[in-house]
């Protein structure tokens, strides 16, 4: 008698097909939070970016102000 021919093979094969979706599932939801966590640090350094270029945008006003004030004097 063969261990394949026994009554276990049923059994065996659910709970060889429930490991396998808990594993699908489990490696799905660790995707999407990989996948979210990479679009929230590409929206931080985006924002990082903006800021970054408001700031040059700034010093250069200040130092356009600075050489208008040097020449007016």
């Amino acid at each position: 008698m063969h261990m394949l021919d026994g009554p276990f093979v049923v059994p065996l094969g659910v709970f060889v097909m429930v490991v396998i979706i808990v594993a699908i599932t489990s490696m799905s939801k660790m995707r999407e939070k990989e996948l979210m966590a990479h679009q929230q640090l590409r929206q931080q350094e985006m924002e990082h970016e903006r800021k970054m270029k408001e700031m040059e945008i700034e010093r250069t006003k200040l130092e356009l102000e600075k050489a208008r004030l040097g020449k007016g004097t």
